[in-house]
Order: C-alpha cells, then sequence, then structure tokens
C-alpha cells in the first residue's frame, strides 16, 4: 500500500475514533518508514494480536514464559553427535511464521549467505568454489546459540518497530535469551544478524580476487591466496559480533586433496563424496542380484519405506551432479521396484 493513500484511511478512521491531531501524526510518522519498506504497521501487541490471529493473553505469556511454550529433543548430527531441537508449540510457531513471511522473508540479506534462503539449494553455496587451487573451510562455534535477544532487538528495532514491539518479537524468537534450533525464525535472523559480517569480509575477499560464501555457520573461501591473513580478519570482525570460531574444524585443501564444501566434494564438478556413493551403489548391486527383500533379510532392514529412503538419496545424488549417467540408470531402476 502507497503511504498517501494509508495516510487517507487511517487519518478517517483515527479522527472518527477519537484520536487527537498530534496523536494522528505520531500514528503516521511511526508508520511511514514501515510502509516504505514493505512491512506490516503494528502499533501494540492488542494490533498484533489481531493481525496473528492469536489471543493477546497468549502472546504475552508466550513471550514472558517462553520456557513452557516448547518441546525439546535431540537429534544426531552428521558426526553422530547430539544435536538439541527446540521445537515451539504450534501456536507459537503460529506467530513466529508470521514474523517469518510478513516481517524476516522482506528484509535483503546478503548475496553471499546462501542458507536458508527462499528457491535456493546447497548448490548455490558449492558452484562457487568448484575447481579452486585452494579451499579453506571454517566453522562458527555454537551458532544459533550465540546470538542473543538483545540483538535480535536490535534487528527488529532498526527495521522501524517501536521499543515495545521489537521487544515483544525479540522475546517470541528467542528461548533461554539466544536464538533456539527448531524455531522457523531462527535461520533467518541469523542472516540478518551476519548481513554486515557477510558484506565486510565479502568486499575484503572481492579485493584480493577470494571467493567467499557463508552456508549459516560453513565459511568457505576458495582461490589462490595465503590463508592467515583473511582468517585473522575473520576471527576479528567475529569477536566483534560476540562469535568465534571453531578452531578444530578449520580445513586448508589444497587441488591434489579431496575439496569438500558442506559435504559436497568440488576439485573439478560437484559430486556426493566417494564413501557414500559406493555404499549406494553396493546397496543396488545387492538388490539387483539378490531381489529387494533377500537383500532386506540378509541385512535386517525392517524399514518399511527404505526402498523411498533409497530412492531420495539416490536422487540426492543426481541432483547434486545431474549428469551423473550411473546414478541416474539407479534412479530408474529403483522406480520400476515401485510398480
Amino acid at each position: 500500500m502507497e503511504y498517501n493513500i494509508y495516510k487517507e484511511k487511517f487519518t478517517k478512521k483515527a479522527i472518527k475514533e477519537g484520536l487527537t491531531e498530534t496523536e494522528v501524526n505520531e500514528c503516521l510518522i511511526y508508520a511511514k518508514p514501515l510502509i516504505e519498506n514493505g512491512l506490516p504497521i503494528i502499533f501494540n501487541t492488542s494490533h498484533f494480536s489481531k493481525l496473528v490471529g492469536v489471543r493477546k493473553t497468549y502472546i504475552k505469556r508466550a513471550a514472558i514464559y517462553s520456557r513452557s511454550y516448547y518441546r525439546s529433543f535431540t537429534i544426531a548430527k552428521r558426526n553422530g553427535n547430539p544435536r538439541e531441537i527446540s521445537e515451539p508449540l504450534p501456536n507459537l510457531k503460529l506467530i513466529q511464521n508470521y514474523i517469518l513471511s510478513e516481517i524476516l522473508y522482506n528484509v535483503k540479506i546478503s548475496a553471499f549467505a546462501k542458507a536458508y534462503k527462499k528457491k535456493t539449494t546447497i548448490i548455490e553455496n558449492t558452484r562457487y568454489h568448484v575447481n579452486q587451487k585452494k579451499l579453506v573451510t571454517l566453522d562458527i562455534r555454537n551458532f544459533f546459540s550465540s546470538i542473543k535477544k538483545e540483538q535480535v532487538y536490535i534487528i527488529f528495532n532498526k527495521l522501524g518497530y517501536s521499543e515495545i514491539i521489537s521487544d515483544l518479537f525479540s522475546k517470541l524468537c528467542t528461548l533461554n535469551d539466544q536464538l533456539p534450533q527448531g524455531a522457523p525464525t531462527s535461520p533467518f535472523l541469523s542472516n540478518i544478524f551476519m548481513s554486515d559480517f557477510d558484506m565486510f569480509v565479502a568486499d575484503y575477499c572481492t579485493s584480493k580476487n577470494i571467493r567467499y560464501t557463508r552456508y549459516a555457520d560453513d565459511i568457505s573461501l576458495s582461490g589462490d591466496f595465503d590463508e592467515k591473513e583473511i582468517i585473522e580478519l575473520i576471527i576479528e570482525r567475529l569477536k566483534e559480533k560476540g562469535l568465534e570460531l571453531n578452531n578444530e574444524k578449520t580445513k586448508i585443501m589444497l587441488r591434489n586433496q579431496r575439496q569438500i564444501v558442506t559435504g559436497i566434494v568440488v576439485n573439478e564438478k560437484n559430486q556426493v563424496p566417494r564413501k557414500e556413493r559406493l555404499k549406494l551403489r553396493q546397496e543396488v548391486f545387492h538388490i539387483r542380484t539378490k531381489t529387494l527383500e533377500v537383500h532386506k533379510e540378509i541385512k535386517n532392514i525392517k524399514n518399511r519405506n527404505y526402498l523411498y529412503h533409497l530412492y531420495g538419496k539416490i536422487s540426492y545424488v543426481v541432483f547434486i551432479n545431474p549428469n551423473d549417467k550411473e546414478f541416474i540408470e539407479y534412479k530408474e531402476y529403483i522406480r520400476t521396484l515401485f510398480k
């Protein structure tokens, strides 16, 4: 909606409801930057309650007693270590999804951030680092949990929201004073929080002819360069934001070594690692030579959806490398078994 149209409609309604000219002007001053940035105008908690369709009392309690509005469980990371997930209860998730879709998705983030973006896949991150002389990958320690409620408040306040609404949103989007793993708002908030970092590092890398991307907490740098200077710069910049690297996960990979970005081999082309491809190749071989049922019996496979999971894994290999004729053929073969 254009500001002038909103101004005319709002003024008529506000005067009819008894607001003074000063109060109307204050509301319009508040609304103008939000309208210009394509963001919903939210004056107070009651107003937000009507917009999101959730009772005001629920919103206020979820903001104050947030621990009671999540369920926590653990899942295994790729390395086997546990990762704690805090999933918001249905109505809180509905509120967070409103904040995500109506507010956060309207905020422009750095082009160098490759995760948590609409219509963006992991290939958007890996393709920049294919066939490079050197690849350096860095990991930010405890990424989500290091982004605090105060920093989330600043994000909303800079967007133009009042102190009251910014405080409310920061409480609704955090748990125990930090971004929770499992809230739909956490990923995009992390991208907004890292926007200035991304642009600073990207500007430096561009000047040095270094390729830079960030996929959530994974930083990738590639090209022909001395890694010491850029790593030191990144460490200092992260420190300013209250973040730090997990030095144990820093990897420097030359062209004659296997170069991996976010789980994908990028030496000459995007490719799923050899170990995973070999395992899938063996499974298809055993199904072909022993039949599906015999293979499941020998391997003691009880999962009823095993074939669908296998098909999904093979499809992923083809997705990463659409020219992989071997796995394209495997995919077609497994598809015939569904019939």
